[in-house]
Parts: structure tokens; C-alpha cells; sequence
């Protein structure tokens, strides 16, 4: 079989979900508009992000400091699904070396002129992960953010992205868990009721449970070194981890040198 050939036959990219984001335009950087709500939940994932990758790759033979104003320095991180960039923006700012792919064009547009006007120098390429796959290269950390749950093959998917973590390397990835607690928040409540992102963002059949991600993330040589969850807290009006995997959560994984 060709490598096109298998391209075809194992691609990710679900048109439907692209042409959606696409459709967002400037609204990917409006707070108030309607991705306010990743808006909110970007604090929680990238101070989980900044915490995990200063643990995992020590500088200079000594472990990172967090509170460093860079502390990402030196790292090379794929970003998979960047969308406008909200989070590849973030971490360019804790000195992260950015590559971050879209399939979509439009968000690609958004996203290198956001970065322009922001003085940040970010790598955003319009391609697929199995596309970036064909070209090569290795990452330090290959990130799989909200993403898992608008792919067409969950399966193929996961494989091109852990191909792309290097010996020594982690990806992580955050998701929806496949629950009727997820269909009642993440659906029926996020979607229907309170109105925190346009109806039919998410597809409650293509959730990922955490032992269906893992089990995939193993069997492409990864090994998980952490789970969590992430909760929104009503009484505080902002998202924080937790133990509760049932809705949100994220699950890190790295490739043994």
C-alpha cells in the first residue's frame, strides 16, 4: 500500500467538525463570544501544562522552575487542532519552541495574524496530523488539546500523534469521557441550557473514555504517567483539576528513551 493510499484509508480529519471552527473566524480571540468558554478553561490546562513539563524535563541538569517567566524555554512542542491559537499562544509566552497545525485554513489565518499583532513567533502550518507525520520530525511534547472528540478515527489519530513524541518525549492529551454524566453536562447542559458553546460542537459517540485512551496511547509504545480531571467549580465560577474523570480530563504519557 502507498502512503497515500494509506492516507486515505486512515485519515482523521471529520469535515464537519473543521468547517465549524472555521466558521468562528475573529471569534476564536472574542472572550465574550462564543468560545468564552475555552477562554475560561485555558488557565486550568496550561498551569497543569507549565506544572507537568517542568517535572518531567529538567534544564541544565536541574529541574525547572515554574515560576520562572519562561520556564518552557528550550522545548519543542507540537500543538495538534491549535484552532486560533489560544493555548499555543500561552505557551509561546512561557517560552516554548510552537509548532501548531490545523486542518483548517481559516483558523490558521486567525491564528498567524493574532500571533503577529502579539509580537509572538509561532511555526502554524495548515495541515493534518497524518500529513505532518509524512513530513517527519520529532517533538518534546506533542499536545492532543480537545481535539480527541472531533477526529474521525480516534484510532489512527492517536498513532500519528504518538509518533511524533520523541524518545523520551510526552503527549498529552485532553478530552470528554464517554458518560451520561457528559451527556447531561457537556451536551445537553454546555450546549442546550446554559449556552456555553454553539449547539452541535460535540458528538456524545465520539467521547473517549479513559481506558479507551489509554489502552490506545500503550499500544502506540506510551507509557501514562498521570490522569486527572477538570471540574468547573460554580461556587468560584472557574474551572480547577480534580479527581472526577467523568466529564473532562487529561491524560499525560511519555515515550521511554
Amino acid at each position: 500500500m502507498s502512503t497515500q493510499e494509506k492516507l486515505r484509508r486512515d485519515a482523521t480529519i471529520d469535515p464537519e467538525d473543521v468547517g465549524r471552527f472555521e466558521r468562528l473566524g475573529a471569534e476564536w480571540w472574542n472572550p465574550k463570544g462564543a468560545m468564552w468558554a475555552l477562554h475560561r478553561f485555558n488557565p486550568v490546562r496550561l498551569a497543569y501544562l507549565r506544572d507537568l513539563l517542568c517535572r518531567h524535563f529538567p534544564a541544565d541538569g536541574r529541574p525547572r522552575d515554574r515560576h520562572d517567566p519562561e520556564p518552557l524555554r528550550g522545548l519543542t512542542v507540537l500543538d495538534v487542532g491549535c484552532g486560533g491559537g489560544i493555548l499555543s499562544e500561552s505557551l509561546a509566552r512561557l517560552g516554548a519552541q510552537m509548532t501548531s497545525i490545523d486542518p483548517g485554513s481559516a483558523n490558521i489565518d486567525v491564528a498567524r495574524d493574532h500571533a503577529a499583532q502579539s509580537g509572538l513567533s509561532i511555526d502554524y502550518r495548515c495541515m493534518s496530523i497524518e500529513e505532518l507525520v509524512v513530513e517527519g520530525g520529532a517533538f518534546d511534547v506533542v499536545l492532543t488539546m480537545e481535539v480527541i472528540e472531533h477526529v474521525s478515527n480516534v484510532e489512527s489519530f492517536l498513532g500519528y500523534a504518538a509518533a511524533m513524541a520523541r524518545p523520551g518525549g510526552m503527549l498529552v492529551a485532553a478530552t470528554l469521557n464517554r458518560t451520561l454524566k457528559s451527556f447531561a453536562l457537556a451536551i445537553v447542559g454546555a450546549e442546550y441550557v446554559l449556552r456555553w458553546v454553539p449547539r452541535g460542537t460535540h458528538k456524545w459517540s465520539q467521547f473517549v473514555t479513559p481506558e479507551e485512551l489509554a489502552k490506545a496511547l500503550r499500544a502506540n509504545g506510551l507509557h501514562i504517567v498521570d490522569e486527572t480531571g477538570v471540574i468547573y467549580d460554580v461556587a468560584s465560577g472557574k474551572w480547577r483539576l480534580s479527581h472526577d474523570l467523568d466529564v473532562n480530563y487529561i491524560v499525560a504519557a511519555e515515550r521511554r528513551a
